[in-house]
């Protein structure tokens, strides 16, 4: 243990002679570490080593409130963002999609310990104005731009706890660290008046009051193709759905598809995709049992989808501010503000879940997602630059998609190429 001691003191140099001494790291490896230094990044983490790449792309076709969008996807996944641009390519040849901001107030929670739970019920509700004047007066700079707390209730979570939750517009930063110093200050005034113990003050990631809602058609004349009609993808999608709805096993991979877009937008915007997934997930279990998060069903001609779910997002501040490709994926999405960064990431989550459907209901999962997984395979074989196109090629036109495969032509490729000189 002694080798490691005081080593976030040390200087860059020293930890990476550290750790390379330890895990026996060769020069090569050591260089491909060292060549992604960045000093932005080492005042960014804690013990930093290295820059870990993970690529970017962007999604296409997007129509989202009637304005044509590109997205910024993070990713290392092959065919997430070609399916996102596939979905949203079908609500294109519709009306797009339309996203609706319904709740901008995060919620913070005071945990208290007491046994006069009345008591502090009384005492909320009677200095609920007082209270949120406390939690503004923490805070005032955020009164200058229209948001400040809104609104406190407490909660009975059993006989010994409570929970006082204060709801507040962070205007258009992530807000942790605002709610986080307001429930401070008001923690003072309810332990100066109840009995009992305050033992946390903390941002809750449930976001039941900063919902986003989507929505959008697909006439279902764009659904079919050479071997199946339209109105019966429509049907089986909507089945799809449905199974999503009544059973957690298939809810849970239905969502996962969901959140392949969100979390890559996410991401490629400089937010926190930890804080977006928790509340998400646990919004999908707010009835009692965790459920699909969007809807499908038909409407005449047209086949519909909808979603509704908390995001807890920021347009400034924080990471946003200080990794340099955040302002320019910005400017690539023309996203002006959280309320627009909202709508974009839910609309790449339904246009996601509605590729990945169509695509389980009708050739299968596998059929697309494994051609596009070729280049990695290929990759992983050892093949590099133009030796990747070529042996994707060969495999293609053999129908093959195991590693053995790949290998064995990118030897015979190499071979070839050695004997023309």
């Amino acid at each position: 243990m002694g080798t490691f001691k005081h080593f976030y003191h040390r200087n860059y140099d020293d930890r990476m002679k550290l750790i390379s001494e330890f895990a026996g790291l060769d020069m090569n490896q050591k260089h491909e570490m060292t060549s992604d230094y960045h000093q932005s990044s080492d005042s960014l983490v804690e013990n930093y080593v290295t820059d870990y790449s993970i690529p970017e792309g962007v999604a296409v076709n997007f129509m989202i409130n009637g304005t044509e969008k590109i997205v910024p996807m993070v990713t290392e996944e092959p065919s997430v963002i070609a399916a996102a641009s596939n979905g949203a390519r079908l609500f294109a040849k519709g009306t797009g999609i339309n996203a609706e901001v319904l709740g901008r107030n995060l919620m913070g929670q005071i945990v208290v310990k007491t046994h006069d739970i009345n008591l502090l019920i009384g005492i909320v509700n009677t200095h609920q104005e007082h209270i949120i004047d406390i939690a503004n007066q923490s805070h005032p700079s955020i009164l200058e731009y229209g948001g400040g707390a809104k609104k406190v209730r407490v909660r009975k979570l059993d006989e010994n706890y409570a929970s006082v939750d204060l709801f507040v517009n962070v205007g258009e930063a992530m807000g942790a660290n605002i709610i986080n110093s307001m429930l401070e200050a008001t923690s003072e005034f309810i332990e100066e008046r109840v009995s009992g113990d305050v033992l946390m003050s903390i941002l809750s990631n449930y976001g039941e009051d900063n919902l986003v809602k989507v929505f959008g058609s697909i006439p279902v004349s764009q659904l079919g193709n050479s071997d199946t009609n339209g109105i019966d993808v429509a049907n089986r999608i909507v089945e799809a759905s449905h199974i999503a709805q009544i059973d957690p096993y298939r809810a849970a991979t239905h969502n996962k598809g969901i959140m392949n877009g969100i979390d890559a937008v996410v991401m490629a915007m400089g937010n926190d995709w930890r804080a977006v997934e928790a509340g998400i997930h646990s919004f999908a279990s707010k009835d009692g049992q965790y459920k699909g998060l969007s809807n499908w069903s038909i409407d005449g001609d047209k086949l519909v989808g909808e979603m509704t779910i908390p995001l807890s997002l920021g347009f400034i501040g924080g990471a946003v501010k200080v990794l340099p490709k955040v302002k320019i994926n910005q400017q690539l999405s023309q996203v002006t503000s959280k309320e627009e960064l909202s709508q974009v990431v839910a609309s790449v989550g339904l246009a996601q879940n509605l590729a990945a459907l169509k695509a389980l209901v009708t050739d299968g999962i596998q059929k697309g997602h494994m051609n596009l997984q070729l280049n990695s395979l290929v990759m992983s074989a050892g093949a590099k630059g133009e030796e990747v196109k070529q042996v994707v090629s060969e495999m293609r036109a053999n129908h093959l998609n195991d590693l053995k495969s790949a290998q064995k032509i990118l030897n015979q490729i190499r071979n070839n190429n050695e004997g023309e000189f």
